[in-house]
């Protein structure tokens, strides 16, 4: 008998869900058998959520979508709600993924820049786990923060992004020794996926195919990840058989940070 993962019954929560890694998570959690709730700040008959709920429905499972922007708690509250609701007051799965790339530079970085980042990519987090807790405790269930690599090591230039990132390993932490045993949170910290918004950063290069060919030859791997392998391992993190693992963020980075230094 082969090696399968079964989450039939569970509800799992995915913000971002309309195009990126948020899709490719949605896709995997459908295709393990869960219902799939997902949010994003585009209206329901965008593209991007029809994207969603086609993606899911396509693996027969059950789609939820709530158009959200999740730096107002207003939202993430309405959004918690109406999940609640749809699922008969259960949530199992939170992937608390939804974040931009805000790149400014220590110098260039003003206070609204800085304001901006912290409630997208760290405090809406917070928020929304704690909205879920009541949900996800009754079930002995799991929250993923979606990190970065630049919570690890980061490059000039991409403050303050990276000091909310790193920020996040510590709410890992602190949510799995306060919550737990009821909530496992761990932390995933992917390195370049092949995202639209990964290849926005190639193109902003003079050259963006030899940029995006420099980056892929300092990966060991020889290669970018895809948003379905982050997908995999939300399966599995919500599996059985990752039940001993919290408070930990795991570094998925194709081997980049293996290198001493850029000399491959």
């Amino acid at each position: 008998m082969s090696f399968q993962i079964d989450l039939k019954g569970k509800v799992a929560l995915v913000t971002g869900v309309t195009s990126g890694i948020g899709l490719g998570v949605a896709k995997m959690l459908a295709k393990a058998g869960c219902m799939v709730a997902g949010c994003a700040e585009a209206e329901l008959h965008s593209r991007g959520a029809q994207a969603f709920i086609a993606a899911v429905e396509a693996e027969g499972a059950e789609a939820f979508y709530q158009q959200a922007d999740i730096t107002h708690t207003s939202a993430l509250e309405a959004l918690v709600l109406a999940v609640a609701e749809k699922s008969k007051g259960r949530i199992d799965i939170l992937v608390s993924n939804a974040g931009k790339n805000i790149f400014k530079g220590a110098a260039g970085c003003d206070e609204s820049d800085w304001q901006e980042n912290m409630d997208l990519n760290l405090t809406a987090h917070w928020r929304l786990a704690k909205l879920c807790k009541p949900y996800l405790e009754l079930h002995q269930g799991i929250i993923i923060l979606m990190s970065s690599n630049h919570a690890f090591a980061s490059i000039p230039g991409c403050f303050p992004y990276n000091v909310a990132k790193t920020a996040l390993t510590g709410l890992v932490r602190s949510l799995a020794i306060e919550w737990g045993p009821a909530i496992r949170t761990v932390g995933l910290a992917p390195g370049f996926i092949e995202t639209p918004g990964n290849q926005s950063w190639f193109n902003s290069f003079e050259h963006p195919e030899q940029e995006r060919q420099r980056t892929i030859d300092l990966h060991p791997v020889k290669r970018l990840g895809t948003t379905e392998e982050l997908g995999g391992w939300c399966v599995f993190l919500a599996s059985e058989y990752a039940a001993f693992a919290s408070g930990t963020t795991y570094l998925i980075d194709g081997g980049r940070s293996a290198l001493m230094q850029d000399g491959f």
